[in-house]
C-alpha cells in the first residue's frame, strides 16, 4: 500500500458505479468530519454487476485516473464490491496514492454468528466470484452460508435515494431464500455498498437478523492511512458529488445529497471507451433478476 499524504486541500476520492458508496461516505465523514471528499458515481457505466470483468476494470481505471488528474487526492476508496475485487491490482499500479477497496464482511459475520449460519446478500456476480469463495473458506469454514444475489435490490437502493418508497412486498420476496431452509441465519452480510442504504427497510421486514456491512471497517482503514490532525477543523469541507452521465440521471438525488452535506454536483467527462469482448455480451445477469446459491452444510 502506498503512503497517503493528506496535505491541506487534498481530498479523499470515493468511487462507485452508482450511489451505493454513499454508505461508505457517511462512515468516513463520521470518522473524519473535516476531510474534504469528492464522491464520483459512474452513472454512465452503471450498473457494474452484469458487466464483463474487463469492462469493469477499464471503467474503474478510466474514472479514477480522470479524478486523479483533476483533484490530486490523498487517497481513493473504490466503494464497490464488484470493482474492488477485480480492479484493485490495475489501479494500484497506475496511481501514486493509496487505493482502498471493499470486500464482504464475511469474517465479522462469522465472529458474530452464534448459530453458525450466516447469509450473504450481494450482487449475483459477487456471490459467484471465486474471491468470495475464498473469503468464506478462510473465515467462515465452519458455517452454513446462504448466498442470495440480487441486482434488483441495487436498483431499489438507487430509486430509494431518489425519493421512491421501498416495497416491503419486494423485500420479502428477495429475502425469502434466507427463510426457506430449516436453519435461518442470525446475521446477514450486506455485500454490496448499495444495500446499507436500505438498512431501515431491511430491519423492518426481518427484525431477527443482524445486518453487517463493511462501512465502519473501511472508515477505520482510511483513518489509519491519513492523519486526522492534518485536516483543518476551522474550515468546513466543500464536498463534491461528481457523475459521468446525464444531469437528469442525478437531479433527483439533490435533496438527499444536500442533506448529507454535499455543496456541489458536477459532471466528470470521461468518455465512453470500454473494452467489452463481443462474446461476453450475452448470458449476463440483468437488473431485476435474483440468484440464490445455497452452500454446502457447515464443515465437520
Amino acid at each position: 500500500m502506498k503512503t497517503a499524504v493528506n496535505k491541506k486541500g487534498k481530498p479523499i476520492v470515493i468511487f462507485d458505479s452508482g450511489v451505493g458508496g454513499l454508505s461508505i461516505y457517511q462512515e468516513i465523514k463520521q470518522a473524519l468530519p473535516y476531510a474534504p471528499v469528492v464522491y464520483c458515481s459512474d452513472t454512465q457505466g452503471f450498473p457494474y454487476g452484469p458487466k464483463p470483468e474487463q469492462e469493469v476494470i477499464e471503467r474503474t481505471s478510466l474514472c479514477l485516473n480522470a479524478l486523479a488528474g483533476q483533484f490530486d487526492p490523498s487517497l481513493a476508496v473504490i466503494a464497490c464490491n464488484t470493482a474492488s475485487t477485480i480492479s484493485l491490482p490495475r489501479v494500484r499500479e497506475e496511481l501514486d496514492f493509496p487505493v482502498v477497496g471493499v470486500v464482504p464482511a464475511i469474517k465479522t459475520a462469522s465472529e458474530y454468528s452464534k448459530k453458525r449460519c450466516i447469509g450473504l446478500l450481494a450482487t449475483p456476480g459477487t456471490i459467484a466470484r471465486s474471491y468470495t469463495d475464498q473469503l468464506i473458506d478462510d473465515f467462515a469454514g465452519d458455517c452454513q452460508v446462504i448466498r442470495v444475489g440480487s441486482s434488483e435490490l441495487v436498483q431499489m437502493a438507487e430509486r430509494h435515494l431518489r425519493g421512491e418508497l421501498v416495497s416491503e412486498h419486494d423485500l420479502h420476496r428477495i429475502l425469502g431464500p434466507f427463510f426457506a431452509e430449516e436453519e435461518v441465519p442470525d446475521v446477514v452480510v450486506l455485500g454490496c455498498t448499495h444495500f446499507p442504504l436500505l438498512r431501515t427497510a431491511l430491519q423492518q421486514v426481518s427484525a431477527d437478523i443482524h445486518w453487517i456491512d463493511s462501512g465502519s471497517a473501511i472508515a477505520r482503514r482510511v483513518v489509519s492511512l491519513l492523519d486526522p490532525a492534518g485536516f483543518d477543523a476551522e474550515s468546513a469541507p466543500h464536498d463534491l458529488f461528481m457523475h459521468t452521465g446525464l444531469d437528469d440521471q442525478v437531479s433527483a438525488l439533490v435533496p438527499a445529497l444536500e442533506k448529507m452535506g454535499f455543496v456541489a454536483l458536477r459532471h466528470l467527462p470521461v468518455g465512453s471507451k470500454v473494452m467489452t469482448p463481443p462474446s461476453q455480451n450475452d448470458g449476463g445477469v440483468h437488473c431485476g433478476e435474483n440468484v440464490v446459491n445455497y452452500s454446502k452444510d457447515r464443515a465437520s
